[in-house]
């Protein structure tokens, strides 16, 4: 069995990596610019990301979507098909709270052409609609405004820090909490299916 979910807007789809990806991934981390602020990896040696390395990472993704643990997407371009960045969605919590984590990263040689708020905001639409999650957060250090900002224009609401949340740079850091359910984005809520 295999998690394939897809999801299409005006310009992206989003998806589940596969092996014939693999060169189009390549050349999304390859192209990257250098560093443009603190949050951004910038260049990153992938040289010992082979096909092997990458049809593992492939395996990995389609296991822990269908334990529900974690849904991982590739973000594409619908004209060209050229890797943008990734997207995931982890569940925190089901029962009850029907909870997951949201993270994205869009390669910074395209930046500022609103992939990353049209990413985002198909992502929670499907996490609420296919996913059935109810709620959505993104967890954010206090000095990335980049990323806040997106937060924001995708329609995720600033909700609390998190004081000393995680442990990064030999040091526990505050992180902002944005979070979404389902109402902001126009859709009705339902009770847990899962």
């Amino acid at each position: 069995m295999n998690w394939t979910s897809q999801i299409k807007t005006a310009r992206l789809i989003l998806r589940p990596h596969q092996e014939s990806d693999y060169e189009d991934w390549y050349a999304g981390f390859s192209g990257r610019l250098p560093q443009q602020h603190p949050y951004d990896p910038g260049q990153e040696d992938i040289s010992h990301c082979d096909r092997a390395w990458f049809s593992k990472l492939c395996q990995r993704q389609q296991q822990t979507a269908l334990k529900d643990q974690s849904y991982s997407f590739g973000v594409f371009c619908r004209a060209t098909n050229q890797h943008l960045g990734n997207i995931d969605l982890s569940t925190l919590r089901r029962d009850e709270n029907q909870w997951a984590i949201l993270g994205y990263e869009i390669h910074n040689q395209y930046w500022r052409r609103g992939f990353g708020k049209e990413a985002v905001r198909a992502a929670l639409m499907s996490g609420f609609t296919d996913l059935n999650f109810h709620r959505i957060e993104a967890q954010i250090n206090l000095d990335n405004h980049a990323s806040i900002a997106l937060a924001k224009s995708a329609g995720m609401q600033q909700e609390c820090i998190r004081r000393r949340f995680i442990y990064e740079n030999q040091q526990w850091v505050d992180h902002w909490i944005y979070a979404a359910i389902p109402p902001d984005l126009g859709i009705t809520e339902k009770s847990p299916t899962r």
